[in-house]
């Protein structure tokens, strides 16, 4: 049974999603509240965070900034009635992993919970499989304890940065197009939303680059989009 904590103040949402998300495959704990919800977070380990954005207590993209700043991984799926495009690029680059936005059809719904709990269940970080750790350069990323250091140096990476980086690192020389990363490490095609990709690779790249304008990690692939540095390529 996955657990999954839903914080959503509409008692009609709520009621809704609890209907459906319900035993033999799903534990769901409701709260209405953002904080309320925040302290469960320390006391219970769940699967899936379901977050309304628009909150009576905090608005919840600033309970995804803090359920990642706090180190939580767990998938969060922002759902909320501001289709508003600001939102959703803050809050994927924030580091949740869907946007849904009411009305809603509730099977879509369940499928895309299905998709989040079983990429996250199979695919682990970055499809890696059997590999604890990946070394280039002076860059060493334990992936078991997703711990990544340049120089011997921690780097201080959000979620996504840190998956970005294990996916490329493991695929060094490939070159992944913006849309290809965005499926591969958010797990949906975002349309339209590819520049949030961009972002997190110029962030990515002020943490482990020395020279920015020379960078001898993450590549440009002119055209086409982003590459990690083959072992025996440095440009």
């Amino acid at each position: 049974m996955k657990s999954i904590l839903l914080v959503e103040d509409d008692p009609e949402i709520s009621q809704l999603l609890e209907l459906h998300l319900n035993a033999p495959l799903y534990s769901v704990n409701h709260y209405s509240l953002g904080e309320e919800a925040l302290n469960s977070l320390k006391l219970k380990s769940y699967e899936l965070v379901i977050l309304d954005i628009m909150l009576p207590d905090i608005d919840g993209i600033e309970i995804c900034k803090r359920i990642r700043t706090a180190g939580y991984h767990t998938p969060i799926m922002m759902l909320t009635s501001r289709d508003e495009e600001l939102d959703k690029v803050l809050a994927l680059e924030l580091g949740a992993d869907d946007y849904v936005c009411k009305p809603f059809g509730i099977r879509e719904l369940l499928a895309r919970v299905k998709a989040i709990l079983r990429r996250a269940e199979t695919v682990g970080v970055a499809d890696v499989v059997n590999m604890n750790e990946i070394i280039f350069k002076d860059i060493h990323i334990d992936i078991h304890k997703r711990k990544a250091t340049i120089a011997n140096k921690r780097l201080d990476l959000t979620p996504k940065e840190f998956d970005l980086l294990v996916l490329m690192a493991n695929n060094k020389g490939k070159t992944f197009s913006r849309l290809e990363l965005l499926e591969q490490v958010w797990g949906y095609s975002f349309s339209g939303y590819e520049h949030t990709v961009t972002a997190h690779i110029n962030r990515l790249r002020i943490k482990i680059e020395p020279d920015l304008n020379n960078p001898i990690y993450i590549l440009t692939s002119w055209g086409v989009g982003y590459r990690f540095a083959d072992e025996n390529k440095t440009a």
